[in-house]
């Protein structure tokens, strides 16, 4: 069924300030479409729904009840044969008489109150005229046993929701990226490798899908479950992150309060984070899909309504947490919004946004999140099913002659994950992972029991255009011969005859000379300079014409 502002958009300002002021609403738009937009983001208030059914005369109740018994819908004949005709008239005669506040019908004082549209719908017989409630309010309006069903807060005005952030699946890069770098056994993440999602609660989402274990000491590291990372990483992004999502809503262990940024919890209690997290996913089923909600509203009605949802019999003095701005702690209900406010909003713009179920948005640019929104993935994720229209892993990389390698988003995480482990990683660039081929990182991935040519079976399978051959023969001889060439600063002794070279070798101090590089020239050990300078001095070698010592940092091709 149509909404409350596709209920209302064919109607002058006049209407829309009729229905306003039944509802004790004032609004300021000089226009209509703003109007609009101003008087939905009244009329969703959950509060304010109830005080209005609360006040209806009895015959107009008993005809909202029999429309929500219905699931917001009947037939417009039957219901105006029931509860009474709506005079057809327009603007003027509207005003003139001011209808609105002489209803002769119950179908009339629904009618002005926003509460009741009519409309034709697609039936199986054809199209037929119905009366219904607008979908967004239905959901705040008593169910058909008569509870009431409570949304917290109320639409986001266009200003809230004018710089969006959309959520996305960026999360299964980053997992891609800490399996690597704990694959290699990095403890710290190279520098410029950037993640979405905060380190640690990234290991908290991979503790709770099962891919790695908690270190056992404080000095040990996790523990990757090989075969669980191999199958996730093949898996679609679709099901990567249902798995993800599922993973998350079951887990006792994942602890969004431990996570809240600025909060420290300290001694031996403890909180039901499972029922928290689906105490808010409840109350988000509640809010109409794909609108934009207000989150201040959103906490302060759970704070007038819920406010020990996580708190075991509403005890508020007996948690540990301190401030870590100013180490103070945060006893009693004073500190509700430092503490309860704050994991609501925790998980509203933490979690349930890096698993792609809520967009955010702010009103000003980079300014603090004022709204949000369930994604078009939410209703599939939030039952754990895998979600449908999610981006296809069927990019290609690109190598280069010098070893380097880009890797977009959109490549297999699979394949990143083992071209990772063969590269020293560069820092990250929007929408691409570069890596680079060394001697030493393919020295690594041989003692991690990694082939070249696996590695180059994946390269040429997922490359953009076939590789250069200048790269292919590179590798292949380093698989073959290991390293043929390497570049190093030496510090070389030039002298400048041959028997002063012969002699210095025979002295003590020859135990500090390196390589000879030719007849006149060798090595100097790293750090003996100063030594031999003495030796020379010794040997009485100290004459322009007997000597002619440098240091010089010199590239040389050095074969193995």
């Amino acid at each position: 069924m149509p909404d409350l502002i596709h209920s209302l958009q064919s109607y002058d300002l006049g209407h829309l300030r009729i229905v306003a002021g039944l509802w004790g609403i004032e609004l300021f738009s000089p226009d209509s479409q703003a109007a609009l937009q101003e008087l939905a983001v009244g009329l969703l208030d959950a509060q304010l729904v109830t005080e209005i059914v609360e006040t209806l005369p009895v015959e107009s109740r008993q005809a909202l009840d029999v429309l929500v018994a219905e699931n917001g819908r009947n037939p417009w004949q039957d219901f105006t044969r029931r509860f009474g005709e709506l005079r057809d008239a327009g603007a003027g005669r509207r005003d003139r008489e001011q209808m609105y506040l002489q209803p002769v019908s119950s179908t009339e004082v629904l009618f002005y109150r926003a509460l009741l549209g009519h409309a034709f719908f697609e039936t199986t017989s054809g199209p037929q005229e119905f009366a219904y409630i607008p979908d967004d309010l239905l959901l705040l309006l008593p169910s058909k046993d008569g509870t009431a069903t409570i949304v917290p807060g109320r639409l986001s005005s266009p200003l809230e929701r004018s710089h969006p952030a959309l959520a996305s699946d960026s999360i299964l890069d980053d997992t891609c990226t800490l399996l690597a770098a704990m694959r290699m056994g990095w403890q710290v993440l190279p520098e410029g490798v950037t993640l979405s999602v905060p380190e640690a609660v990234l290991r908290e989402f991979l503790l709770a899908a099962g891919l790695i274990s908690a270190p056992k000491g404080p000095d040990s590291v996790p523990i990757l479950h090989l075969k669980a990372v191999k199958d996730f990483l093949e898996e679609t992004r679709a099901e990567s992150l249902a798995g993800l999502v599922r993973a998350w809503m079951q887990s006792a262990s994942f602890n969004e309060l431990h996570q809240v940024p600025g909060l420290v919890c300290e001694g031996t209690w403890s909180n039901n984070a499972f029922a928290t997290r689906h105490f808010i996913l409840d109350l988000l089923g509640r809010i109409p899909h794909g609108k934009w909600w207000n989150l201040p509203s959103f906490v302060r009605m759970i704070r007038e309504t819920s406010p020990d949802f996580e708190r075991p019999a509403g005890d508020f003095d007996s948690w540990l947490i301190r401030r870590e701005a100013d180490n103070a702690f945060l006893h009693g209900f004073a500190h509700w919004e430092d503490v309860d406010g704050a994991i609501i909003r925790y998980l509203i713009t933490g979690p349930l946004h890096w698993l792609g179920i809520l967009d955010l948005s702010s009103a000003e640019n980079g300014g603090m999140t004022t709204s949000f929104r369930l994604t078009g993935w939410s209703t599939e994720l939030l039952k754990g099913r895998t979600p449908q229209g999610m981006p296809r892993e069927d990019g290609r990389l690109h190598a280069a002659a010098n070893g380097r390698i880009s890797i977009p988003v959109q490549l297999p995480r699979t394949v990143r994950y083992q071209v990772a482990r063969f590269s020293e990683w560069e820092p990250d660039k929007k929408d691409e992972y570069r890596y680079r081929l060394t001697p030493a990182s393919l020295k690594n991935a041989l003692q991690q029991g990694l082939k070249v040519s696996h590695l180059l079976s994946l390269l040429n399978k997922y490359a953009a255009s076939p590789l250069p051959p200048s790269f292919v023969r590179a590798l292949t001889r380093w698989e073959l011969n290991g390293t043929e060439a390497k570049l190093e600063q030496l510090v070389v002794l030039r002298l400048s005859r041959p028997e002063v070279l012969e002699e210095l070798r025979k002295s003590r101090a020859g135990r500090f000379l390196g390589e000879i590089l030719g007849p006149t020239t060798v090595v100097v050990k790293t750090g003996a300079q100063a030594k031999i300078l003495a030796a020379l001095g010794e040997l009485g070698l100290l004459t322009d014409d007997a000597i002619k010592a440098d240091i010089i940092s010199v590239g040389e091709n050095h074969h193995e």
